[in-house]
């Protein structure tokens, strides 16, 4: 159950972060609601999770997935482009996930 926590939580820090970015610096209050109720469940959620998975695993894979889904946001929604390095260390990110839930000893599966 912890792993779905940790799914919807970062789904919910991927939401709140694209509503940062449509807030307008937080001047429009549609999505600076949206902002703050998203980082709130996403937390509490992170926080249920850091229960059983230890805190530097679990907030590495959440970091990490929410940065990738971002810049993915960023590109589709935003217009934003990625060039060449940054596709390359959003790649290294990913590996770096996979090889910390396929190998490492400190995550419980």
């Amino acid at each position: 159950m912890h792993w779905l926590y940790l799914g919807v939580a970062i789904l919910f820090e991927t939401i709140g972060t694209t509503a940062l970015k449509a807030s307008d610096g937080m001047t429009r209050a549609g999505p600076a609601v949206v902002v703050v109720l998203s980082y709130v469940l996403s937390f509490w959620l992170l926080a249920l999770v850091l229960r059983v998975i230890p805190v530097g695993v679990a907030y590495a894979i959440w970091a990490g997935l929410g940065i990738c889904l971002i810049a993915g946001i960023g590109y589709v929604i935003f217009g934003q482009r990625l060039d060449a390095p940054a596709i390359v260390g959003l790649g290294l990110i990913i590996t770096g996930i996979v090889v910390i839930n396929l190998f490492s000893n400190t995550v419980g599966h």
